[in-house]
This record gives C-alpha cells, structure tokens and sequence, in this order.
C-alpha cells in the first residue's frame, strides 16, 4: 500500500532545465562528513557528465576524496560547476570544468578529447546528465521534447561513451545512471522513462561487447533524489511531497548515492558488469 504524501520540501520551482542547486531549499545535501577514504580511485581518471549539481556532484566529491582526478561537464550552470570544483579542491582534488552540450556528437567528443588531453587519459566514464519534462499525456508530448529527451539522456551516453572507449582499458570502467522509473514506469513521465529503459539495454550490452578487453558498464537506477532536476521539472506542489511516497517516507540525499559509484569505479567490482544497482529509498524491484 502506497503512503500518503505529505510536505517534506517547501514548495519551489525552477524555470529552466538544468536547475541550479543554488537556488534550492533546502539545498541537496552532497557531502557526508563522516565518509571515510581509502585512496579506492588513487590515480584514476574520471569524466562524469552532469557533475556539477546533485548526484554527479556529490559522485565528483566522493571520487575526489579518494584519490581520483576528477573531470565535470555541464551545459550552462556556471555558478553550480563553480561551487562542485571548489568543493573538490578543498578536500585536495583536482576538478576540470567543461561546458558542453552533449546532444551534439561533436561536441561530446571533443568534450571527452578535452578531459583526455588534461588528465593524460581516462580510465572511468559517468554518464549522467539528463532532462525531464512531465506531461499528463502521451499527446502532450512535442516532437521538440521527444527529441530533446532523447538526444538529452539516451544519445549523449552512445556520444561520451563511443568518444572514450579508444581511450578505455583492462579495469576501466563505464557507470550510466538510470532510474527506477525504467522499472517501475510513471505516467507523467513516459519520454524519460523509455530513455531510462534505453539506458539500462544500452548498459547490459555495453558489459557484453566489452567484457573481452577487461573494462566493465553497470548502471545505478536512482528512485527518488533531491536534486535540481526535481525544482526544474515539478510543480512547486510536486516539489513540496517529493519522496513522501517511497516506502522510507523521504527521497535520497545525492552523497547517499556516491558510494555505489565509487564501488563500481574501483576494482572492489572487478567481478561484476552488465548489473543495475537500485538505490531507491526501499522500493524492491523485482
């Protein structure tokens, strides 16, 4: 039986996507304090799409703190690229901003090429931007939001993926981030939930096509999370309830979500690949 939902988030909205982490309140919660480092990711390598706000920012933080050198692309969020490279630098990274749009393959290549040739190489790819713009009805959706969902959330991973797989070797390592709603479906959702859908066959085939060269794809499949695409997206109503549904009774705070990505960038997953990790306030999926 689903919970009822009740206020948890003051009311708020964003009109335009990507949101930016600045404006929210209460702010998402991207560092964990009490996180201990075990120099997991010392001297690796790591581009993640989407880093400068909400999961991809508390992934870049983690990821710094243990040891990895960290690169970021974002499209227009200067201020947000701005707040996770200092983050990271004073905890004693090195974080390389980006701005690209990734729905051009162009683009995206030489956003990948541009990480390459700053960092001296790349050994773990996250893709994790994405868009989502909810409508009541299949008929609500424009070919212009289709495409952009698309081009958004599904191709740019085919884009920064195909960039850096020349560059990939054995213990390399490709995290895509996806969502529950591939799982569950949702009804406001239908464009984002077949991406997240595509994401997840995109992932198991990925982990097939590589398993021979020693380099693993997984993909983490987030449920509720307080992050800018959540103010950017909904309703200041829908804002207010986030997460009150899930069986926790609250969505995730983005740092809860960082050490999956770690696990899976580092070689304690050496034996595993092609595997949808569900970190979704208790929802079981079966």
């Amino acid at each position: 039986m689903q919970k009822p939902e009740r206020d948890v988030f003051p009311a708020q909205h964003q009109d335009r996507q990507p949101g930016r982490e600045a404006e929210m309140s209460p702010p998402p919660v991207y560092d964990n304090p009490a996180y201990k480092s075990a120099g997991k990711l010392t001297g690796k390598r790591a581009l993640i799409s989407g880093g400068d706000s909400g999961i991809g920012r508390a992934v870049a933080l983690a990821y710094a703190k243990e040891g990895a050198s960290v690169a970021i692309i974002h499209l227009r969020e200067e201020g947000d690229a701005d707040d996770t490279a200092k983050a990271i630098e004073k905890v004693g990274g090195r974080c390389l901003k980006i701005r690209a749009d990734l729905r051009v393959e162009e683009t995206a290549t030489q956003a990948v090429e541009t990480a390459i040739s700053t960092m001296g190489g790349l050994d773990i790819l996250i893709n994790n931007a994405a868009v989502q713009y909810p409508q009541n009805s299949l008929l609500d959706i424009t070919d212009h939001q289709l495409r952009d969902t698309f081009e958004s959330n599904i191709f740019s991973c085919f884009y920064l993926t195909k960039a850096a797989l020349p560059h990939l070797s054995m213990g390399g390592a490709v995290i895509n981030t996806a969502s529950i709603t591939a799982f569950e479906g949702n009804p406001t959702l239908i464009d984002y939930s077949a991406t997240k859908g595509a994401i997840i066959a995109f992932t198991r085939s990925m982990a097939l096509s590589l398993m021979d060269k020693g380099i693993r794809v997984n993909a983490v499949a987030p449920g509720p999370v307080w992050t800018p695409l959540i103010v950017s997206s909904f309703s200041p109503e829908k804002a207010r309830t986030f997460g009150s549904t899930s069986p926790m009774g609250r969505a995730a705070q983005p740092y809860e979500l960082a050490p999956i990505y770690v696990y899976l960038g580092s070689e304690d997953s050496s034996n595993v690949s092609g595997q949808m990790f569900h970190v979704n306030s208790g929802t079981i999926i079966n």
